[in-house]
């Protein structure tokens, strides 16, 4: 989740004021149709990212490392021509190790993502994944001195306590727990190494929207040539390096893959729109569609039930996401808004 859409929904104000009288020009007659245009393409990128996680988890005769690289396809393949129609340096100095940096911390989140879709319930991985806009406050603190309120401290509460009922650590509650699935009660065994993968996968993606602060003066597509590029070859050289380096079977796995690559272009070029169209928080809330795609897909394709564990943390985890998005609406809103002085308590 690391592209233009994202460093747009994360950098702030700054970032969104540059480009919003170009998005006006751009939109204004198809907000004026169709006033919740933008939400509607938010909601549709995110089914098509989840579709791309359906696939990740469903194709498992393909290393997830490799389906990285496939996806990561679709993140260049749009961004050079945009490079090349702005005349803008690909690699400006100056901002070079930032770029390679930014570049690492955001492909390694991706991969431990993907290995963790592959080892955990579809759900459980996405709920955990998908709460990295709460988390990127405390490292906005931490690295660039941005003020921290009680609000992101009690979103980041919240957040972990789902994090821990979805992840169900064995120190808390033992090597099993108890879920029905199919109407039977059998015991789950909870895969440690794919729990730790998706909460290191947010830990990363924070630092990413960091970065993407720090690196906000760039065009977006300056940033997404140089991560789609260093992406592709880290995925292909960690691929080859562990020996799960192969050309996909003839037939269908060659298909979803091509879909991998394909739903990843459609949803980032989707969120994209809804952002010229609408402003950043409403459209992280509507991303929070993707959690209940999510569970959808776990149930009709894996036919895995979530447990009463698995429900309360992605409840904990999306309503902090949900807050986290509402406020940045708020503080976006003119001072003078009725809503913005109804919804004053999310300042805090």
């Amino acid at each position: 989740m690391p592209e233009r859409v994202e460093l747009q929904q994360l950098v702030g104000g700054d970032m969104e004021c540059q480009n919003r009288p170009r998005a006006n020009n751009y939109s204004s007659t198809k907000c004026k149709s169709c006033p919740y245009l933008g939400l509607i393409l938010a909601t549709i990128s995110s089914l098509f990212f989840s579709l791309c996680s359906v696939i990740v988890k469903g194709l498992v005769e393909i290393n997830p490392m490799e389906l990285a690289a496939f996806r990561f396809v679709g993140v260049l393949l749009p961004a050079i021509p945009i490079v090349i129609y702005k005349g803008d340096h690909p690699f400006p100095k100056g901002r070079r190790i930032m770029l390679l940096l930014r570049s690492f911390v955001g492909t390694t989140g991706l991969m431990l993502s993907f290995y963790a879709f592959r080892h955990m319930p579809l759900a459980d991985a996405s709920v955990i994944v998908f709460s990295v806009p709460v988390f990127v406050a405390i490292f906005a603190k931490i690295f660039l001195k941005e003020p921290c309120g009680i609000f992101n401290v009690v979103t980041v509460c919240l957040t972990l306590i789902g994090v821990v009922l979805i992840t169900r650590p064995p120190v808390i509650f033992g090597n099993t727990v108890e879920s029905l699935t199919d109407n039977h009660e059998k015991t789950e065994h909870v895969d440690l190494w794919g729990a730790i993968a998706a909460f290191s996968a947010t830990l990363f993606g924070a630092n990413a929207y960091v970065l993407l602060r720090a690196l906000k003066g760039l065009h977006f597509s300056v940033i997404m040539t140089n991560f789609g590029s260093f992406a592709l070859i880290q995925t292909i050289v960690v691929t080859w390096a562990i020996g799960a380096l192969c050309i996909p079977r003839c037939g269908t796995d060659r298909l979803l893959v091509v879909a991998l690559a394909l739903f990843s272009f459609g949803g980032q070029i989707l969120l994209t729109l809804a952002l010229q169209m609408e402003q950043a928080g409403p459209v992280a809330i509507a991303r929070s569609a993707d959690i209940v795609f999510a569970f959808f897909w776990q149930v009709l394709f894996f036919n895995e039930i979530p447990n009463r564990y698995s429900v309360g943390g992605a409840i904990l985890v999306t309503s902090s996401v949900l807050l986290t998005g509402l406020r940045k609406w708020a503080i976006s809103l003119p001072e003078t808004s009725s809503v913005r002085k109804s919804l004053g308590f999310l300042a805090i």
